[in-house]
């Protein structure tokens, strides 16, 4: 008997290293980038005993099933909306899509699905006092139907006022729906969905449906962050729900984020963009309502959600498309500055030709791997010519962009491959110069409470730092 473990092991160990080498095989086969697929095919090949179980859950970018199920979900949601008359006053307000800003970026209407809207009024809504305190309003004043959807919903202080808020709402008749996402909320006790369940609000988690191994992919999640209520008012942005999102939580406080605040044709996307997730959910149409009319002045606005179900790689597109745009400035605030090859050409070629590329990240870490990988290719893109700004006060969260002088991007999504390729995302995008100088305004003042990152920085970086930076970097793909 004691022979035979030995020979056991050995059988073991030859099994595992052939399922790693067959896992580096599928992993070049299928990973959408070639660092993802270097990254997998390399520590698949050379540590399968670590990565073989990590590459089950993580690994793939595109897990066929799971995206089959969503666009079939997608497409009965549609189909079940075709009987609604849904928006029947999208050729008017397309109309003004011939505004030069519009027309800046051409693709732009091929990669989107929804159209861009005119005649909206956009707020925006700067960290999370502000931001809680104007959704807060909006759900106190709801007579007919409130969605809420957020990446993380916690069970803290800023948590229970918002269930207090929605219980109440419910009890007064207003249909309630919150629909939060099951990995970044895994901290969320039961009891809190149950009490919102119990008082009449309808509670669902997001998670990968449509098989046995599609509940073990927790690659794709919902990341996004979104509230509409009674079809008229709609919130967009950064912020989760979470005391640290008021800045209340050392040692990442103050919290740093960018909310906005629309009302106008464009909530209806909103609204649409809701109805997909929840219909994933539940197979059920939450309410969608429109106002009897909207008013006749205002901005030119666009809702971009992207995800790993669309046809192309939308995010990442719409990054490249907006920065290939460019002619006088491009101004990207993130927390993860984590590019791909096609973005950091982008931001490259915007350089040589003229623009005022800034980027500002945060100088606190809040994931110390992706903070270290985020160096790295900062340090990089300094060397291109783009200027890198570090946020002092505290954790900077926000996911903004500005582009010349009249186009503004706000919304979840992150400059990482995760935003990219495998999480849903929301961004609202706006054409109007009025609001782009509340944007520029908003960013100035980031920026004089940022340092400037200088050359000599990278020089005075010791020998380990700059190794931690780039074995971080190489697994950066499959962060």
């Amino acid at each position: 008997m004691d022979f035979g473990i030995p020979h056991l092991f050995a059988y073991l160990i030859g099994a595992i290293h052939t399922l790693g080498v067959l896992a580096a095989v599928h992993a070049v086969l299928t990973v959408r980038t070639a660092q993802g697929a270097i990254a997998w095919a390399l520590s698949l090949f050379f540590m399968p005993y670590l990565t073989l179980l990590p590459y089950l859950v993580f690994g793939r970018s595109r897990f066929d099933a799971y995206i089959k199920a969503r666009r079939q979900a997608d497409h009965e949601m549609h189909q079940a909306m075709a009987a609604l008359n849904w928006r029947p006053w999208v050729e008017e307000a397309q109309a003004a899509r011939n505004s030069p800003a519009y027309r800046q970026l051409p693709a732009l209407a091929r990669l989107v699905r929804m159209p861009c809207l005119a005649n909206n009024q956009v707020c925006l809504l700067i960290d999370g006092e502000a931001a809680f305190a104007a959704i807060f309003a909006a759900l106190a004043e709801a007579q007919q139907a409130i969605l809420l959807q957020f990446f993380i919903v916690r069970d803290d202080a800023l948590g229970r006022r918002l269930q207090e808020l929605l219980l109440e709402r419910a009890a007064a008749g207003v249909e309630v729906y919150l629909l939060y996402d099951g990995i970044g909320s895994h901290a969320l006790p039961r009891p809190y969905a149950e009490r919102l369940r119990s008082g009449g609000v309808k509670v669902h988690a997001f998670n990968p449906q449509g098989g046995l191994f599609n509940r073990f992919q927790l690659n794709f999640r919902n990341h996004r962050k979104l509230v509409v209520v009674d079809g008229e008012r709609g919130f967009v942005g950064g912020l989760n729900v979470g005391d640290e999102y008021l800045g209340h939580k050392p040692p990442l406080a103050p919290w740093r984020d960018t909310h906005v605040e629309v009302r106008g044709p464009v909530v209806a996307c909103l609204q649409e963009s809701f109805a997909e997730d929840w219909f994933w959910a539940s197979r059920q149409l939450p309410p969608l309502l429109l106002p009897e009319r909207y008013g006749g002045e205002g901005m030119l606005c666009q809702v971009i959600d992207s995800g790993p179900a669309d046809p192309r790689e939308t995010c990442s597109l719409l990054f490249v498309e907006c920065i290939n745009s460019a002619r006088e400035r491009v101004w990207i605030t993130s927390p993860y500055f984590i590019p791909d090859e096609a973005l950091f050409s982008a931001l490259r070629l915007a350089v040589l030709r003229g623009v005022d590329v800034r980027i500002l990240l945060p100088a606190r870490p809040d994931h110390r791997v992706v903070y270290a990988a985020s160096s790295l290719y900062a340090f990089e893109a300094l060397r291109a010519g783009v200027r890198i700004f570090r946020y002092q006060p505290g954790f900077l969260h926000q996911k903004v962009m500005l582009i010349d002088r009249g186009v503004a991007a706000i919304g979840s999504a992150n400059l990482d491959n995760r935003s990219f390729r495998l999480n849903f995302e929301v961004t609202l995008l706006t054409f109007d110069s009025g609001f782009a100088g509340e944007v520029e305004q908003m960013l100035l003042d980031d920026f004089n409470q940022s340092l400037e990152l200088l050359p000599a920085d990278r020089d005075n970086l010791r020998r380990l730092q700059q190794l931690a930076m780039r074995v971080a970097r190489l697994i950066s793909p499959i962060l």
